[in-house]
């Protein structure tokens, strides 16, 4: 960056600064975590010997009030820390996520699933201090959702996220069952990574059939009284995109046209890497058998991942956003092949 011709060209100078950027988030918290444990290996090597007033004063200064066991332990959640950073190497990991969900079959049930789901996501989200943005949601007629799209704003959200896809089972006794009975529901959850508008996606405007309707909604408020939803058809893959969050129609089709591109670009990337030709494909089917995850609330509490064997008793827990074991669990199970 010394080199002053480097700024002549401005599109290199902003390439440079982002590189730049990127290495400075690795090398900084190596270096922050390499010089603690610097320091606590010295401390440690002192406190062999009598303990005197001058080794406390000196223990004291580094650590602030910490016992050496203490450091110990904020060391070891550093270095956690930077191995999972490490696993998010990935060209879109850094990236924003376009969420997902769909209940399955089962009505009611199923649908009340699908908004948990939204809700144990926006509880992770809001840990992270993400920002959750809801694009498009469609309401159930007695309760839960049949469809929404939350966009997830954040550094590597996409590539945390990238571990929740699949399908979702829930075991639970049925608050809509008058018999008490217990009942099996699932809903899947697909992610996306939000594409930057400097990536080119080419999107013809002969390829598109774009629809505009009155927002849905319960009654009341929640009723547009325009028609200023918007529903985009991509003709030659048939991805289908809807927004109704703005009350202004030009908003609405701006979002879902960022939401159409991100979806092209997720179908792109697994063509180039020459996985599936479709995003659909790779979809199983919302049943039995091709759950990832099963969440038990009856007649015992246990989360459990198929992929990775990780158990959890407090589903409440997990449901309240704790979702991190399982994601760290996914990404140091399949690391660079988690797609």
């Amino acid at each position: 960056m010394a080199d002053g011709s480097v700024w002549a060209d401005q599109e290199r100078a902003g390439q440079v600064v982002q590189e730049t950027k990127e290495l400075k988030r690795w090398i900084e918290p190596y270096q922050a975590v390499r010089k603690r444990l610097d320091d606590a290996r010295a401390l440690l090597e002192l406190s062999e010997g009598e303990p005197d007033q001058e080794h406390a004063r000196l223990v004291a200064d580094v650590l602030k009030g910490r016992s050496l066991e203490q450091e110990a332990d904020l060391i070891a959640g550093q270095l956690e820390a930077l191995e999972l950073q490490n696993m998010l190497r990935g060209p879109d990991d850094a990236r924003d996520a376009l969420l997902t969900i769909h209940p399955g079959a089962g009505g009611t049930e199923s649908q009340d699933w699908a908004e948990m789901l939204m809700r144990m996501y926006t509880r992770w989200a809001e840990r992270h201090g993400f920002k959750v943005e809801l694009l498009d949601m469609l309401e159930g007629e007695e309760a839960g959702i049949k469809s929404v799209d939350l966009q997830i704003s954040g550094r590597y959200a996409y590539g945390l996220l990238k571990a929740e896809k699949g399908v979702h089972r829930l075991v639970r006794i049925s608050p809509f069952d008058a018999q008490s009975r217990r009942h099996t529901s699932f809903a899947s959850v697909f992610v996306y990574p939000v594409v930057d508008e400097d990536i080119e996606i080419e999107i013809k405007d002969d390829d598109l059939r774009i629809d505009v309707y009155r927002a849905s909604g319960k009654g009341g408020q929640h009723v547009n009284k325009t028609s200023s939803a918007v529903r985009i058809t991509h003709l030659p893959t048939n991805i289908v995109v809807q927004c109704q969050n703005e009350r202004s129609q030009f908003k609405n089709k701006a979002t879902a046209l960022k939401m159409l591109k991100a979806r092209l670009y997720e179908r792109a990337v697994e063509e180039r890497e020459a996985k599936k030709a479709e995003v659909d494909k790779q979809k199983m089917d919302i049943a039995w058998g091709s759950q990832i995850r099963s969440y038990v609330f009856q007649p015992y509490t246990m989360v459990n991942d198929h992929r990775t064997e990780l158990k959890v008793g407090d589903v409440q827990k997990v449901m309240d956003g704790d979702l991190d074991p399982f994601i760290e669990a996914y990404l140091k199970r399949f690391g660079s092949k988690a797609a």
